[in-house]
C-alpha cells in the first residue's frame, strides 16, 4: 500500500495528509477552489492562478493527461494543485504526457488523497487563506511558523506579463488589435484571430505613446492575477486612453476599467472559480453560464457614481459581472468569454468588440 508522504497545513492550523505528485517541493500559496468538471490543463496553465494553490472539487483529475494544443500559457505559474484522486494512466489518444510529468517539468507541487469536499467547505466558511504543502514529517508547529512569516507577493502581474511585444497574425485580417498582457490566455488571442484580428500583445507597463504609434482599431485588456489596486501604472494607462479607442476588458481588465473610472474593488471571501457560474445579462434579460476565476469584485455603490453602467449581474451573490460606457466605446466583463473547454455562452462579446471597431472605423 502506498505510504502517505506529503501534507498541507492551513494558517489556522487545519492539516490534511496525502500523496505527492508533480514536483516534490515545499510551497506557500493562497488556497482557492475550482468547481470545473473538466479543463484541469487549462486551469493549471492559466496565469491568473499565480501564487495560488487550487483545490479541484471534481474528484478525479489526470484521467485524460496533458495535450500540447490545449495550454493557455507557455510557462505555467500556478502555485500547486490539490485533488481527491489522481489518475496517472491517461485514457486519451491526444495526450502527450501525464499531469504529474507536466507539473514536475514546471516545478509545481501536487497532492492527492485529500478530502476535497471537507477542504472546500472550510474555504467557503472561513475564506481563502495561506497554505503550505510540505513533507509529511514537517511538524505542524514548523509549518505554521513558516506560514506566519511568509508575506504574499504583490508582483503577480509583472511576473506573468510578457517582457516585450509579440504578434499573433491571421490571414485576410480586417482589424489591428492591441492586447495589454496582464496574464493573457492563448485562447483569447485565438478568438480574436479567428474573427479577423491581427493582435499585438504588449507588456502591462506599456505607455500611451507606444500604443498611439501602433494606431490600433481597438484595445483589449486581458485577465490576470492579484489585486487590481496593486497595478497603478495600468489604471493610469486606461485613464489616458479611455474614449480614444474601442476597449474590451475581461476579468482583471474589467476591474482595471472600473478603477480607472473611479469605482472601487474589494476582495471576495473565497472568490469565483469554475465553469458553471450563472450570470444575468441586464440588456437581454438572459442568463449565461460562465467560466470565472477571480478573487476581487467591483463595488456596486461606487460604480453608481461613475459613467459606467452595469450590464451583467452574478445570480449567486449579486456581484457586478459587466460594465459599459457607450459614449467612450468601452465595455468589460468579470468572467471569461474565451473559456476553454467551455462554457461558450458568452462568445458574442468578442463579436460586440468587432462591431465597435467596425463602427469606429466608419
Amino acid at each position: 500500500m502506498k505510504k502517505l508522504d506529503r501534507k498541507i497545513v492551513l494558517e489556522d492550523g487545519e492539516e490534511y495528509l496525502g500523496y505527492g505528485f508533480g514536483a516534490k517541493k515545499e510551497a506557500i500559496c493562497e488556497i482557492v477552489f475550482n468547481t470545473s468538471m473538466v479543463g484541469y490543463q487549462e486551469i493549471i496553465s492559466d496565469p491568473s492562478y499565480t501564487y495560488q494553490m487550487v483545490v479541484m472539487t471534481y474528484p478525479l483529475i489526470g484521467n485524460y493527461g496533458i495535450t500540447d494544443e490545449d495550454y493557455e500559457t507557455k510557462q505555467p505559474t500556478i502555485g500547486g494543485l490539490i485533488v481527491k484522486e489522481y489518475n496517472d494512466i491517461p485514457s486519451n489518444f491526444r495526450y502527450t504526457k501525464t499531469l504529474s510529468e507536466y507539473l514536475e517539468e514546471n516545478n509545481i507541487p501536487g497532492i492527492s488523497g485529500i478530502d476535497t469536499r471537507k477542504l472546500t467547505r472550510s474555504i467557503r466558511e472561513k475564506g481563502s487563506r495561506k497554505v503550505i504543502v510540505t513533507d509529511i514529517n514537517t511538524s505542524k508547529e514548523k509549518a505554521l511558523k513558516k506560514l506566519k512569516e511568509f508575506k504574499m507577493p504583490k508582483d503577480a502581474v509583472s511576473k506573468v506579463s510578457c517582457k516585450k511585444k509579440w504578434y499573433s497574425r491571421t490571414a485576410n485580417y480586417k482589424y489591428n488589435v492591441v492586447a495589454i498582457d496582464y496574464g493573457i490566455k492563448l485562447n483569447t488571442i485565438r478568438n480574436l484571430n479567428k474573427r479577423g484580428c491581427n493582435v499585438t500583445i504588449l507588456p502591462y507597463n506599456t505607455k500611451k505613446e507606444e500604443i498611439e504609434k501602433l494606431n490600433p482599431d481597438g484595445i483589449f485588456l486581458s485577465n490576470g492575477p492579484g489585486n487590481p489596486e496593486d497595478v497603478v501604472e495600468v489604471i493610469k494607462l486606461v485613464k489616458e486612453i479611455k474614449g480614444l479607442y474601442p476597449i474590451f476588458g475581461i476579468c482583471l481588465g474589467h476591474q482595471i476599467i472600473s478603477l480607472a473610472y473611479g469605482a472601487k474593488t474589494y476582495k471576495l471571501k473565497f472568490g469565483h472559480r469554475g465553469g458553471n457560474h450563472p450570470v444575468l445579462n441586464l440588456i437581454t434579460d438572459k442568463i449565461e453560464i460562465t467560466s470565472q476565476n477571480h478573487s476581487y469584485a467591483v463595488e456596486e455603490e461606487s460604480l453608481n457614481k461613475t459613467n459606467l453602467k452595469p450590464t451583467h449581474i452574478n445570480i449567486l451573490d449579486k456581484t457586478i459581472e459587466g460594465v459599459e460606457c457607450t459614449k467612450d466605446k468601452i465595455f468589460s466583463v468579470q468572467y471569461h468569454p474565451e473559456s476553454a473547454p467551455g462554457p461558450q455562452d458568452s462568445g458574442y462579446l468578442f463579436d460586440k468588440f468587432i462591431k465597435l471597431m467596425e463602427e469606429n472605423k466608419k
